[in-house]
Parts: structure tokens; C-alpha cells; sequence
């Protein structure tokens, strides 16, 4: 695996045009055209425009003009809007205007400093009547700065959050602006139908706005989306389309976009030539642009290619050439790609240690910034491409690191998830306490009048009496079956929120709560398989996501039929299953582990009318470990696991190995013990079972 979508999610902003700024259409229509020249015999000359006027008509230029050429220079133009800024009013269109570019120029550098003080400024704006338009700027500028750095599930969130009926205020540039920015966030995170839709909007405005240079961001947009969703063609399309619009009227900003864009589309065509030649020329507008941010984003696309085919000593020349000037430029996203991209080429190459140096690197600036789902992308390609040259030590070490930054991950989303449905839950009980309290009223209030009727009339008391009971008979029918409903739906929410949606199996917020009753005081007691599905990657690359997503659902329906009731099956990731039984017994745990070689393995999963070939390879042990009775957290014992996984795919996949005793008696001996546990078991410090699956059949299309 190359650095395709590493760098493909840092360099996205600016292929799709997330620094958009207002545009001024300066002109007057034909028929106001007409007026003025047939009142020009009765004038004997046009009045000039009021200072103030000219003022602002300059203002809007210049905004234009920076919009335009923010990607090459942002550093150069924040500090040039900052100065303009100063010659707006608190307020005004011109104001907000200022505030919008700089924000998207915060986000482009992702510098929080600067962009708190825009965010507080437009949420506290001074007009009444422009405040709902401001909050609506406010929204979309956070919303760029998440999505540039990484956090692609807050910045959906904060989109999402704006309705229809609030961006319908916003001006034609500012909703060209939105439709883009939801594109290419909701592609990010699979939405493919909305983002196309989005797209679709940002492509009306863009022409009705009637600037090409807009047209071609917005063409580059939508082939984003397409080549996204696996639509290889139409991006291919688009990209064509969004370049012939581009040169219509060329800046070197506009084509360098077009230009990266159709390169990327390009880069899994037959004919190479295409993306080699449009990278080539991109990097002549960069450098005409004056960019040197541009321009070193540019070199780490062309390295990424290099590194997609192999040719890792070209992909490291131009990785060092992008380094310095990303440096200068200060533009972190392109210095992290370009320390990932060095060092990606230099581990190529056979220079281990200095390669995971420059790798590691890069993940730190991820990390400073808090781009926590970048770095555990860094962790993860770093391990396949030392796997790759044979550094099972430094594999196991980084897909570690991987684990951990992505459990932290999961942590975060379901923390928010929970609280998002605790706050769902919360309000629909408000609403039903409000409910139930109105009707309460509306008792007391009959019961007010029923004894206002007995005053007057002694002979209704019988009748009130019946009425009154009647409604609280109703009143107590409606609270039981509100209170039925409630917990019916918090039943639905929980196991909604512990099951994986496209398997059905149990999900991690599951495992953590079932695996209490596996772990009293003195450790885990149970026997833990790790499965992982070979080389699922190609199966996705060779079938299509559909295909990788039918294997994932056949895969889980024959573990559940190889399993009891009681024992746990969860999806622990992407193509990761965890199984945990309660049964110990050594022999017991090598007999299961061979089954479940063969249930995956002996029959292709079949796809429409193709069979896909599928197999696994396997960890698994049975805790406490041999022969000290070694006790281990459940998160020990996970690790150990996948240390046995990643043994048994270093020797061929399609196999599985289990740990049945090591030579640690403490848990720090086995923590030093494990990332060395293949030549443990050579030295006779730890005693592992070999097990292999079936030999695969053969795919037929």
C-alpha cells in the first residue's frame, strides 16, 4: 500500500477549492445597459462614483483577486487580508467578506490561533440583521478547519447542523461556497449521494455565477466525488471537462488544481503517461504561481505516484525536494507528506532505520496538531511497508501504535455517540414530561370545574365522579404506554449502539461491557481468537467495496454457525473478528482454531456471479497462560494475540498460531517478550501451535 490516500485527504483542499472566497461580479445587465445609453444625449456626462462607493468596489476587487490566488501563497495573502480587514467596517458585507477568507486561510494553515479570534467575532456579530448570516459563515469555517485537519466525522457534524432554510439566506458565492465544502466532506465519509447532489448545487451556482475559474473548482469537485465513489469514468469525465474550463480563463491556480485533479483520476489508468504528463505540468503552474506551498503539495503527489508503482528512488527525490519548501512555507500538511512520503521511499530502499525515523516524524506533527486520525493512517502504512521488507519487529511496533491511536479514535466517536444519544433520549423525555404535565393540568382544570358543578348542582356529583375517573383511568393507561415506549426505545437505542450495522455482529462498546464477566480480580479467564481476512485489500481493489462487504457478512455468518450462544463473536475492525470463549482447555482451543480455518476457508463467498477466494489468518491463546498461570488484562491479552496473528501472516497467511505458554512470569517480561515472540519460540522461551487452513480454491468471474 502507497501513500495514495494519505495524501490524496492532506492535498484534497486544495484540488476541490475549500478556500473559496466571495467573488464581485462587477457589470450592469443589458437592459440597465440600455437605459443608461438612451439617457446619455439628455446628460451631458456620467457623475463619478462617491468615494465611499469606489472605496468598497475596491475592496471586493481585491477580494477577488486574493480568493483567486490564496492556494499558491496563503501564509503572504492572511497577512494582505489582515491589512484589508483593517479597512472594513464592523458590520458590513465587507467585514464579513474579510472574515470568511481569513478563516479559510487559518484553516488552510491550520493555525487555531488564528482562526478562534474569526470564530468569536462573526458568532458576536454587531448587526441584528446580518447575525443569522454570520452564525451560518461561522459554521462552514469551522467546518473547513475539521475537515483540513482530519477530523472528517466533526466536521460532517457541524455541516450537518446548518438547515436548508439557513443557507437559502446566504448569498449566491456563500452558498457556491457551502455546496462545495459538503461535497467533498460528505465523499470523505461515504455519503456518496448526498455529496453528489451537493456537488450538483455548486456546479448550478458556479455557472450561474459565471466565473470559469469557479466553474473548473466546481467540475474538480464533482470528479473528487466520482473517483471517491469508485466511478472511474465520469471523474475521468469531469476532470477533462473541469481543465477545457480552466483554460478557458487560465490563472496558474486554477490549472494546477484542474491539473492535480486530473492526475489523480488518472493515476489507475492504463496509460500513465496521462497522470505523469498532467503532475508535470501542474508542477510548472505551481512554479508559476509563485507557490512554494503548492508547489511542494504537488512534488508529494508526484511522489505519491512513484510510490504507488514502485519506483521508490524517483518517489524520495522529490519528496526531498518537497520538504524544504513546505518548511519555508510553513505549510504543515505539505511538510508531513513529504517526511511520509521520504520515508515510505527510504524503507523502499532498503534504509529501514532511517525511513521509520522520517515516518515517525511525520506522525509527531500529526499528533501536535491533534490530526489524531492522520497519525494512526502514518501508523498503519508505516507497518505494511516494514512488513514488506521484513521487519516483522518494527511491523508489530507500529500496527501496535496503530491500535492504540485508533482505539482512542473509537473512544472519541463513542463517547460523542453516546452522549448524542443520551441527548436524543434526554429530550424526547422532556417532551413527553411536558407532554404528561399538560394533560396533568388539563385534569386539575376538569376537576376544578367538576367541583364548581357540584356547588351548583348536587344532583351531576354522581356524573363528575364517573368523568373524573374516567380521565385518570385514561391518564394512567397513556403513562404505562408512554413508559412501555420509553423503554422499548432505549432497548433499541442500546442495541443499536452495540451492534456493527453491516454484519450484525457485536462491536467493540459490546465487548467492553461482555468482557467484564470474563476478567474477575485475577485477570482474563478465557480463550481469545483474532481472525483477520487475508489480503482483503485486493479483494476490494479486484471486486469492488460491494464484493469486500459481502465477504465481511458471509465471514460473520460462518463464525456464528461455528460458535455456541454463549461464546462472543465481534467485529473488531474493518476485517478483524475477535472471538472470545469461555472454555479453556488447550486441546479444546487448537481443535477450534482449525475449524475456523476451515469454515472461512473451504468455499468461496459468493458475489452475483463471482466466486470470491477467501481465507484467514488466526491468533489465538487461552488465559491465564502457561505454565506460571500468568494473569493478563483483557487488553494484554489482545495484544498478545495479534502479535500471534501477525507471526502466522509473516509465514504465509491462511494459518493459524497459538501461544500455549511463554516463559514471563510477569506481565513487563511479556510486554519485552512479545514483539521478539517468533524467535522466543525458536529459543524455546515460549511454545506456540502451528495450525494451517485449507488451500483455496480458485475465483471464477
Amino acid at each position: 500500500m502507497s501513500k495514495t490516500v494519505h495524501s490524496q485527504v492532506r492535498t484534497l483542499p486544495p484540488l476541490v477549492g475549500l478556500w473559496r472566497g466571495f467573488a464581485c461580479r462587477i457589470g450592469l445587465s443589458l437592459a440597465a445597459l440600455l437605459v443608461l445609453m438612451s439617457l446619455g444625449a439628455c446628460q451631458p456626462a456620467s457623475a463619478p462614483l462617491p468615494p465611499a462607493a469606489s472605496k468598497a468596489e475596491t475592496l471586493w476587487t481585491d477580494f477577488e483577486r486574493i480568493e483567486r490566488a490564496a492556494r499558491a501563497r496563503p501564509a503572504e495573502q492572511a497577512r494582505e487580508l489582515q491589512q484589508l480587514y483593517s479597512r472594513t467596517l464592523p458590520g458590513s458585507a465587507e467585514r464579513l467578506e474579510a472574515l470568511s477568507l481569513r478563516g479559510a486561510m487559518a484553516a488552510r494553515l491550520r493555525d487555531r490561533a488564528m482562526l478562534d479570534p474569526i470564530l468569536s467575532e462573526l458568532r458576536n456579530w454587531p448587526v441584528l440583521d446580518g447575525r443569522p448570516e454570520a452564525e451560518v459563515v461561522a459554521t462552514l469555517t469551522l467546518a473547513r478547519f475539521q475537515q483540513d485537519q482530519g477530523q472528517l466525522r466533526d466536521a460532517k457534524k457541524t455541516l450537518l447542523s446548518l438547515t436548508d432554510e439557513s443557507i437559502a439566506q446566504l448569498t449566491d458565492r456563500q452558498r457556491y461556497r457551502a455546496a462545495g465544502l459538503r461535497s467533498v466532506v460528505l465523499a470523505d465519509g461515504g455519503e456518496f449521494d448526498a455529496a453528489l447532489l451537493s456537488g450538483q448545487e455548486a456546479m448550478r451556482l458556479a455557472d450561474q455565477l459565471g466565473q470559469s475559474w469557479r466553474q473548473a473548482l466546481a467540475l474538480s469537485d464533482m470528479a473528487w466525488v466520482y473517483l471517491r465513489a469508485e466511478q472511474g469514468e465520469r471523474a475521468r469525465e469531469l476532470a477533462n471537462r473541469a481543465l477545457e474550463r480552466a483554460r478557458q480563463d487560465p490563472d496558474p491556480e486554477t490549472l494546477n488544481a484542474a491539473l492535480t485533479i486530473l492526475g489523480n483520476v488518472y493515476a489507475d489508468h492504463a496509460d500513465t503517461r496521462i497522470t505523469e504528463k498532467a503532475y508535470a505540468e501542474a508542477l510548472e503552474q505551481a512554479r508559476a504561481a509563485g507557490g512554494q506551498g503548492m508547489l511542494a503539495l504537488g512534488l508529494g503527489n508526484f511522489a505519491d505516484y512513484y510510490l504507488r508503482r514502485g519506483d521508490f528512488a524517483q518517489a524520495l527525490k522529490l519528496a526531498e525536494q518537497a520538504l524544504p519548501l513546505a518548511q519555508r512555507q510553513q505549510l504543515l500538511s505539505a511538510e508531513v507528506l513529504a517526511l511520509h512520503n521520504m520515508g515510505i521511499a527510504k524503507i523502499g530502499l532498503k534504509r529501514l532505520a532511517e525511513g521509520t525515523r522520517d515516518v515517525r516524524m511525520a506522525i509527531k506533527l500529526d499528533l501536535d496538531q491533534g490530526a489524531i486520525a492522520y497519525a494512526a493512517e502514518g501508523w498503519a502504512e508505516l507497518g505494511k511497508y516494514l512488513e514488506s521488507a521484513g521487519d516483522w519487529a518494527g511491523a508489530i511496533d507500529a500496527h501496535h501504535n496503530y491500535r492504540r491511536l485508533i482505539d482512542q479514535v473509537l473512544r472519541d466517536e463513542t463517547r460523542k455517540s453516546v452522549l448524542e444519544a443520551q441527548e436524543s433520549f434526554e429530550a424526547e423525555r422532556r417532551a413527553k414530561d411536558i407532554e404528561l404535565l399538560a394533560r396533568d393540568n388539563s385534569l386539575k382544570a376538569e376537576q376544578i370545574r367538576a367541583q364548581d358543578l357540584q356547588l351548583r348542582l348536587w344532583a351531576a356529583v354522581a356524573g363528575c365522579v364517573v368523568v373524573s375517573a374516567v380521565l385518570l383511568g385514561l391518564a394512567y393507561q397513556r403513562i404505562r404506554r408512554t413508559n412501555e415506549a420509553l423503554k422499548h426505545s432505549n432497548e433499541h437505542l442500546k442495541l443499536q449502539s452495540e451492534s456493527d450495522p453491516l454484519t450484525g455482529l457485536s462491536n467493540r462498546r459490546h465487548f467492553q461491557k461482555a468482557v467484564q464477566r470474563l476478567t474477575p480480580a485475577g485477570g482474563l479467564t478465557a480463550t481469545v481468537y483474532l481472525m483477520d481476512i487475508d489480503l482483503f485489500k485486493r479483494i476490494n481493489d479486484m471486486h469492488g467495496h460491494a464484493a469486500g462487504d459481502s465477504v465481511l457478512v458471509e465471514v460473520a455468518r460462518r463464525l456464528r454457525a461455528a460458535l455456541r450462544e454463549d461464546d462472543l463473536v465481534v467485529r473488531w475492525g474493518g476485517e478483524e473478528f475477535l472471538i472470545v470463549v469461555p472454555e479453556r482447555d488447550a486441546e479444546a482451543a487448537r481443535l477450534l482454531a482449525q475449524r475456523l480455518l476451515d469454515i472461512v476457508g473451504q468455499e468461496p463467498v459468493l458475489h452475483g456471479d463471482k466466486k470470491v477466494a477467501v481465507s484467514a489468518s488466526i491468533g489465538f491463546a487461552s488465559f491465564p497462560l502457561g505454565p506460571h498461570g500468568l494473569a493478563l488484562t483483557w487488553e494484554r491479552a489482545i495484544d498478545l494475540v495479534d502479535t500471534a496473528m501477525y507471526v502466522a501472516k509473516a509465514h504465509g497467511r491462511n494459518r493459524a498460531y497459538g501461544v500455549q505458554g511463554v516463559g514471563s512470569s510477569n506481565e513487563a517480561e511479556l510486554l519485552q517478550l512479545m514483539p521478539r515472540l517468533e524467535a522466543a519460540w525458536q529459543e524455546g522461551r515460549a511454545e506456540v501451535v502451528t495450525l494451517h487452513g485449507p488451500k483455496p480454491l480458485q475465483e471464477a468471474a
